[in-house]
């Protein structure tokens, strides 16, 4: 049986119609208090987590394989193998703050985030320094509450960023859905990951 790790929330429906059109599945996966879900007759098992761990539950080899945004795996991708562009849950990392957001004369800048490492990382690079703010959600509420001057964070339609009075500065990266796999997996059970990739990439083409 092949264990696969997908995100709950708002990837789980564009996961499911993937799935669903590649003839992995026959059904969609639900959404509900049952966490592992298994499927007999497709020989699959299914753990829904939150999108951060999804690589957690791949490294260790509790899932084999997992379907986890590029976001995540900025922060988070040792021992993995990241085999394949899904092509959905498209948005984008995004540098984001209040209209008219200026830095006092020797005020270091600060970014509040829950992508420290890709966000310190992206800064560096452009040879800013800053202090950066790990939060695990609601970033938006920072910059309101004079927390941070900045946030980064993804952003969809742009909706949440518009309804808190927040607009978007700049682009860190485009993001979508790749599939990862437990690089021990891959050479234990090859064939039936090969197979699996073969028809998600069929799927994608429809």
């Amino acid at each position: 049986m092949l264990t696969i790790a997908i995100p709950k929330g708002r990837i789980l429906e564009e996961a499911n119609e993937l799935l669903i059109c590649s003839g992995i599945i026959k059904n969609s996966v639900k959404e509900s208090r049952k966490l592992v879900i298994e499927s007999p007759e497709e020989k699959i098992r299914f753990i829904l987590a939150k999108p951060l761990d999804v690589p957690i539950y791949v490294r260790y080899g509790v899932a084999d394989v997992g379907i986890v945004g590029k976001d995540v795996l900025l922060e988070d991708n040792e021992g993995l193998y990241e085999v394949m562009d899904l092509g959905i849950g498209a948005c984008r990392l995004s540098i984001c703050s209040r209209p008219g957001t200026v830095c006092q004369r020797g005020e270091l800048p600060r970014v509040a985030t829950k992508y420290p490492k890709t966000s310190l990382r992206y800064f560096w690079e452009k040879g800013e320094q800053v202090e950066i703010i790990k939060l695990n959600g609601s970033v938006e509420l920072a910059p309101l509450l004079g927390l941070s001057h900045y946030i980064v964070d993804i952003v969809s339609t742009g909706r949440t960023l518009k309804e808190n009075g927040l607009v978007e500065l700049e682009v860190i990266e485009e993001i979508t859905c790749r599939l990862i796999v437990n690089q021990a997996t891959f050479h234990l059970k090859n064939t039936v990951i090969e197979d699996l990739i073969e028809r998600l990439e069929a799927g994608v083409k429809v």
